[in-house]
């Protein structure tokens, strides 16, 4: 363990950050490992969605061995992979990133009025549309509908996720541009927005 921290403790303070520990168990595949260094968490699901889809290539819900392309797989899976099934999922992922508490857990609409639920609404289609186009798209879909499916599903799948991302645009993309209009996600929850 001395030989490890003497060649790995680069800023000489006896202490091995998670960076360098990446660095010497698998140095071909430090890029992959340096985004789980994050010393503060994530600040939405938007973000951890856009990493996600970079990594589950195939869409099946997991990122596996050939989507992680990492040399040393038995070391970063027996780091990460907390379930063992030879997979990193959503959770494991969420886990590693540091991903801060569900957005969504800071509102309680049914106990609102109208104008609170306006507001409301209105700060979390904020939140989540951060290319602040008016609309949900790609990685906001994906982060909104994550952090909405673990108000009712705390352990999560990727293959839910898409499923429910599916029934989510079928009923509120009325225009059916692949994308959820901030007028539309109103409509959806039966809210009246002022023109």
């Amino acid at each position: 363990i001395e030989t490890l921290v003497s060649r790995c403790d680069v800023t000489g303070d006896g202490l091995l950050q998670m960076e360098q520990v990446a660095a010497a168990l698998l140095p071909e595949q430090e890029n992959f490992l340096l985004l789980f260094r994050r010393e503060t968490p994530l600040e939405n699901s938007v973000e951890f969605m856009r990493i996600w889809r970079c990594y589950d290539t195939d869409s099946s819900g997991y990122i596996s061995a050939a989507e992680l392309k990492v040399t040393s797989l038995p070391v970063c899976m027996k780091m990460f992979d907390k379930n063992q099934d030879g997979r990193l999922d959503l959770n494991d992922l969420a886990r590693i990133l540091a991903l801060k508490e569900n957005f969504l857990l800071k509102f309680e609409m049914e106990a609102c009025s109208h104008e609170d639920r306006r507001r409301d609404f209105e700060k979390i289609f904020a939140h989540y549309d951060v290319s602040n186009t008016g609309a949900l798209e790609g990685a906001e879909v994906d982060g909104f509908v994550k952090d909405m499916m673990e108000l009712v599903k705390p352990s999560l799948s990727g293959s839910d996720l898409d499923k429910f991302k599916q029934v989510l645009l079928g009923h509120c993309d009325i225009n059916r541009d692949g994308k959820i209009q901030r007028n539309e996600l109103a409509l959806c929850l039966g809210l009246k927005l002022n023109p």
